[in-house]
């Protein structure tokens, strides 16, 4: 059925083709549950209905409806003409759904409209709601700027009347301010005229408290007032205390000027002690309640930034009272013109200081700890104390090193006693190295780099007497055996140890820049030392087996030993780390090598470490070499022994050695015998197995390959290489055959009787490079020659039946 014409939509609007199966825009108003149900199934209804009806419209167009018709047909009654009693019942169906299609059609043809009728109604209310909201809006935007006019004098005035409020209490508040200060003033007075001093001390805490409280301040004449009122009050405590402490202390004879076994004090204490350390540890916690208000007021002593001190508080007033009779002796020796002022002699005043720590340890750990921990102060008296006299120790080197920093001897003698006094103060005064000492004068950059400078000078000129010494190519230990395993010559053992004497120069350096600085000074000497050695090797290389070029090779195997140990220790792991972090960001290595680095797989010294086993290897190479050549002269008689014609060994009574063989095994004897004795273990190891490997190829090729064998020739170079040539090494391993691996197979496959030759040649001709083979080949022994090898030495054999 067709749809209804433009003229059934309302306002005569036109509904397109493409909106019939469209559901209608959501109205403004809300509809019921089941107005929203029966709409949707209108719509299913109504969407099926087009697509049905589509479907015959476009059969209809094409002009295939009758094919549409006979297909049908063709699909319900067939061929069978019985079918055709369902003609009528067909005829009803369709009927019937022709009937229910057009009710659809009516049905959506007069739905669509009411609902487009329902949403513009709802459209236009809502436009007019609208409307009035806008107008209201207006309304309401007059009345508030209208009120808003009204209100603004009114606004002013109020905020002018605030400001003052709050101007007043700012007054107010400075006031209280004042008033709490000179509250607490008086009160430090009054506990003065009755000489209540420990109460006028805990009001001063308070009042510098206050003070702190008002760092964040803008007002700075409030500042300055509680500030000034501070330093008065805490200058007329502190004198007056300090007078009193320092009485007691003069009482107890301080300081001690002689070692704790030597002093008088406990032998002629006054007849009230118990009293006088009572006033002391009264008047020490008094003067201890002054801390606070003594660093408010007090600018602590700092040397330069360029030494990089590390930040740390101010030494405890009570302490500072006690180191200031010391400090005045320490000026008065060590400075201006007096005798005992030399430049040339830091270890006096180093010495000095050292023996003052150590006079007053026994006294300070048992009279003052005990205060300090009674009060709940976490400071350590001794560590103060030695604090304040290594602050005295910085003071005077940074003021003379720019003396003598250009006088290498000075400069050189004044860093030997720096590290030997900073080894005492650590180790046997407990110093920790996190204060500040006497390195990090040392390592600021002009003075650091002058230290690398005069290092490295007297390092290389060590070098140049260790090298030059008639024992420079001795070993210190020669005649003791259980000691003299590496056979280190001295100048190497003087090396590592001048090393060694280097790494504990250095190693508590604050920065581990600077220890990686020292660690590149280290791997520059080592190289050095490897290039010196070098070029004496090369001078001893026509004596490669001689004692000094022996000595050379131990040298270089000892350094690369102790280097290879050195790069598992702790401390150079750590300079590992730094090292891996400053290369991470300066991106001076690849990433490969970053990775090696990080995982441990390579250490600070793998440069080094390479280059002298290079050296080692090239070394040894030479000696197997020499040796090697030796021996082959040797054995030319032997090369020409007639192997064909020898008698058979049932012939002889005793088999001997080929007397052609004695030069060559005699040469070989000697040789081992020698590099024994002047190579250490592990190197001669190294040598025997890489000759050996030579001799094993150089018998095989030259001349068992280059000889025909009868029965005798076979028995005879098997008696001579497995009872003559094999033990000559038997004292250095358990089965030297096994490192003879072609000439043993070889004199088995020569030795093999006629019967079990014949067998294993047909083997090797019916199965050739298959399993049985090899597996013929096992069976007598055979691993290393391949088959073709097997098959050359049948073939040297010159006792095979006329028959073969």
């Amino acid at each position: 059925m067709a749809a209804p014409g433009a003229e059934d939509l309302p306002g005569g609007a036109m509904l397109g083709s493409g909106q019939m199966g469209e559901a209608p825009a959501t109205p403004c108003c809300s509809e019921s549950d089941d107005e929203r149900k029966n709409c949707k199934e209108k719509s299913d209804i109504n969407i099926a209905a087009l697509v049905e009806k589509e479907q015959v419209n476009e059969c209809t167009d094409n002009g295939d409806l009758s094919s549409y018709v006979s297909a049908f047909i063709e699909k319900e009654v067939g061929n069978d003409l019985k079918s055709l009693k369902k003609l009528d019942k067909l005829i009803e169906q369709m009927t019937e759904s022709k009937m229910q299609l057009e009710g659809q059609v009516l049905t959506i043809s007069s739905e669509i409209p009411k609902r487009i009728q329902s949403a513009l109604k709802n459209a236009e209310e809502s436009k007019q709601f609208l409307n009035q909201f806008l107008e209201q809006e207006t309304h309401l935007f007059s009345s508030i700027n209208s009120h808003l006019l009204t209100a603004q004098p009114w606004m002013e005035d109020l905020g002018a009347m605030i400001n003052q409020i709050e101007e007043l209490e700012r007054h107010l508040a400075y006031l209280k301010w004042i008033s709490q200060i000179e509250e607490l003033s008086d009160k430090i007075q009054q506990y003065l005229m009755t000489n209540n001093v420990p109460e006028a001390a805990s009001t001063l805490v308070s009042m510098a408290e206050l003070d702190i409280r008002l760092q964040e301040s803008s007002c700075t004449h409030l500042l300055s007032f509680t500030r000034a009122t501070v330093k008065f009050w805490h200058k007329i405590l502190k004198d007056k205390l300090t007078s009193d402490f320092e009485e007691i202390l003069a009482q107890l004879h301080w300081p001690f000027l002689t070692p704790p076994q030597a002093q008088t004090v406990g032998l002629s204490r006054p007849a009230g002690a118990p009293e006088v350390y009572g006033n002391l540890e009264t008047l020490f916690c008094q003067l201890l309640k002054l801390q606070t208000s003594d660093e408010l007021i007090t600018e602590p002593k700092q040397l330069p930034e360029k030494y990089s001190l590390p930040a740390s508080p101010s030494v405890i007033l009570p302490v500072q009272i006690m180191l200031t009779p010391l400090q005045k002796r320490f000026r008065y020796h060590f400075r201006g013109n007096r005798q005992t002022n030399v430049i040339s002699k830091p270890e006096w005043y180093l010495a000095q200081v050292l023996m003052w720590i150590g006079n007053h340890t026994e006294f300070l750990d048992e009279k003052i700890q005990p205060m300090l921990d009674k009060v709940g102060s976490s400071v350590n008296a001794r560590l103060e104390f030695s604090r304040g006299l290594v602050m005295l120790v910085l003071e005077k080197l940074a003021a003379d090193i720019p003396c003598l920093l250009y006088d290498d001897n000075l400069f050189c003698h004044l860093v030997d006693e720096v590290l030997l006094f900073e080894r005492e103060l650590h180790s046997v005064h407990s110093y920790p190295g996190t204060f500040a000492n006497c390195m990090h004068i040392l390592s600021e950059e002009t003075c650091f780099q002058r230290w690398l400078t005069v290092e490295r000078k007297f390092a290389l000129q060590k070098m140049d007497s260790m090298l030059s010494s008639e024992a420079a190519w001795i070993s210190q230990y020669k005649d003791i055996t259980d000691v003299d395993d590496m056979k280190v010559p001295d100048c190497a053992e003087t090396f590592m140890t001048l090393l060694l004497v280097i790494t504990d120069r250095y190693k508590n350096l604050p920065t581990a820049s600077r220890k990686l600085q020292f660690l590149e000074l280290q791997k520059d000497l080592v190289d050095d030392f490897r290039i010196r050695l070098t070029q004496v090797m090369k001078e001893e290389t026509r004596a490669s087996l001689g004692f000094r070029y022996c000595a050379i090779l131990n040298a270089v195997n000892y350094i690369s030993t102790v280097l290879a140990d050195w790069a598992d220790n702790v401390f150079f792991l750590q300079l590992q780390q730094a090292a891996l972090e400053v290369f991470a960001e300066n991106n001076t290595v690849s990433k490969l090598q970053l990775g090696q680095l990080a995982s441990m797989e390579s250490s600070v010294f793998d440069d080094m470490i390479n280059l002298l086993e290079r050296l080692k290897h090239d070394m040894l190479t030479r000696q197997v070499d020499h040796v090697f050549r030796e021996v082959k002269d040797a054995a030319k008689l032997y090369r020409k022994e007639r192997w064909l014609s020898l008698p058979s060994q049932s012939a002889q009574a005793v088999m001997s050695l080929s007397s052609s063989a004695c030069p060559f095994l005699l040469t070989l004897r000697d040789r081992l015998l020698q590099l024994e004795q002047q190579l250490c273990f592990s190197l001669f190891k190294i040598f025997w197995q890489m000759l050996v490997e030579k001799l094993d190829i150089y018998i095989y090729q030259e001349i068992i390959l280059a000889n025909h064998f009868n029965e005798g020739g076979a028995a005879q170079l098997q008696f001579d290489m497995t009872r003559n040539l094999f033990p000559l090494f038997s004292r250095y391993c358990k089965r030297p055959e096994n490192y003879f691996k072609h000439v043993k197979e070889a004199c088995i496959v020569l030795n093999l009787n006629i019967g079990s030759a014949l067998l294993l040649k047909d083997v090797l001709l019916t199965a050739s490079g298959q399993p049985p083979a090899s597996a013929a080949l096992n069976e007598i022994g055979i691993y290393k020659l391949a088959q073709q090898d097997v098959e050359i030495l049948l073939n040297l054999r010159t006792n095979w039946p006329n028959t073969a």
